[in-house]
């Protein structure tokens, strides 16, 4: 007979996500849509972190809430925690060593790893909600060189507008123009660009279409976090040769 042991009070969502206090839509693709994901995540919402307060103002105040969330999450059955913001990269290292589990707290993580893999004379360019807002810190803390191109969104009509001001409607044929005309800002500028990484979670659903349109690799947080999920929760391969590999239900799916 084979023993079991617990200790935690959910199983099967490895991954914690914190989130933003926000009301505005959530299409697939959008990490706070839990259809988004090919596995369980769990949620924690911190009370008071507006988009506003978080973006525009470092997210002041509120990093005793995110640790607290963030604790909840881990009590809760978590394994490895992440959020649904980049500007919070701010509080990775807080969170991490308040809650002794990996933490993935921003997709700007992903700039030195993708740096290492483009060829010589290539970089990675960052696309953000709001050029003017991710500040010198927000890269150091993500491990991000300064010298990164960037460009935002906060040029366009709808996207980083409805968004910041977390309002409650949004056109999202026009948050695709958006991103579309800032991607192409940042080809534009930048000639040794080999590759984007979004900062913001929310422009995940127009991956593709910036892809189809720049020619260039584009790192998102969906990416980001299936990578992080495998490592908490590896597939499991069968040991024979003569064994078939079924796939798993809930398999990630980049």
């Amino acid at each position: 007979m084979t023993r079991e042991f617990g200790g935690k009070s959910v199983y099967g969502a490895s991954v914690g996500i914190l989130m933003l206090e926000t009301r505005f839509p959530r299409i697939y693709g959008d990490m706070a849509n839990a259809n988004t994901w090919p596995f369980p995540v769990q949620y924690r919402i911190v009370r008071g972190a507006s988009p506003e307060r978080v973006i525009r103002r470092r997210a002041e105040g509120l990093e005793d809430a995110f640790v607290e969330a963030a604790r909840d999450l881990v009590a809760h059955g978590a394994d490895g925690l992440t959020t649904n913001c980049g500007y919070l990269s701010l509080f990775q290292d807080r969170i991490k060593d308040a809650t002794g589990v990996p933490v993935a707290a921003s997709p700007l993580m992903q700039v030195p790893f993708v740096n290492a893999m483009l060829p010589a004379g290539k970089t990675a360019g960052i696309l953000t909600i709001s050029k003017t807002d991710l500040s010198a810190d927000h890269l150091k803390a993500a491990g991000v060189p300064e010298s990164t191109p960037i460009a935002g969104t906060e040029g366009g009509r709808e996207f980083t507008q409805k968004i910041v001001r977390d309002l409650p409607e949004i056109d999202f044929a026009q948050c695709r123009i958006d991103l579309l005309e800032a991607a192409g800002d940042l080809v534009g500028s930048n000639p040794n660009l080999g590759a984007i990484v979004l900062e913001c979670t929310n422009m995940v659903p127009y991956a593709a279409d910036i892809r189809k349109q720049t020619g260039l690799p584009v790192f998102s947080v969906y990416g980001f976090i299936a990578w992080f999920q495998s490592a908490l929760v590896p597939r499991r391969f069968p040991q024979r040769l003569d064994d078939p590999a079924p796939r798993p239900s809930g398999s990630i799916r980049f």
